[in-house]
């Protein structure tokens, strides 16, 4: 009897034991805890991140960059206004006076258009056009003939490409519902002078 009792007691043992190993096994190695479970997308929590998103929604910087905006259209609308009117007088060419005739016009009513604006947001209307504006004026003053019109239709090229970038920025970034507006409407009209002044430089035989 006492045998029979001392194999039971060997053979639950060894059951007990070898349970003991197998859920031994199943436990992670880590000193048994589990590993946290991975954000799937770690960079959207990251404090950079979150840095990055509250700067992108700070209300004062954006209306730091308005401001600039603003102030820098109405100093480009005015160097077009007159860079047009000197081409009007000085240019050879029929095709570049029309353009230039029509820079004179449609820059007067963005500038009109963007005064409301500018006084709403309390940014002073400059009175000169910008350092680089008036060293092509200058330079332009002394050419005449094809230099004139090359120089003029190559930085017409120029300036209304870096103009349409920051109309179509400002149109996407700005908070201000009439500002907004104003840059669209002008993107639209800086494209369309665009398209216009790369034809004639192509006519003209112009790489700009």
């Amino acid at each position: 009897m006492k045998q029979l009792l001392l194999r039971t007691f060997m053979v639950s043992g060894a059951i007990m034991l070898s349970g003991a190993m197998v859920m031994a096994q199943q436990q992670p190695s880590n000193g048994g805890m589990r590993t946290p479970q991975q954000n799937p997308n770690p960079g959207l929590n990251s404090p950079q991140t979150q840095q990055q998103g509250s700067m992108q929604q700070d209300p004062s910087m954006q209306k730091m960059q308005d401001r600039d905006f603003v102030r820098k259209a109405m100093q480009g609308s005015m160097a077009e206004v007159q860079l047009g009117q000197l081409a009007e007088q000085k240019s050879s060419s029929q095709d570049v006076k029309q353009f230039a005739q029509k820079m004179t016009q449609d820059h007067s009513q963005l500038d009109n258009e963007m005064k409301p604006i500018a006084q709403q947001m309390g940014v002073k209307t400059p009175d000169k056009i910008s350092k680089k504006d008036e060293k092509l004026n200058a330079k332009l003053q002394n050419m005449s003939g094809k230099d004139f019109n090359d120089t003029y239709i190559k930085a017409m090229v120029k300036d209304h490409e870096s103009d349409l970038s920051a109309f179509r920025q400002e149109a996407q970034t700005t908070q201000n519902p009439q500002l907004k507006q104003a840059a669209e409407q002008g993107a639209q009209v800086i494209e369309q002078h665009l398209a216009m002044i790369k034809q004639i430089a192509k006519n003209h035989g112009v790489k700009a």
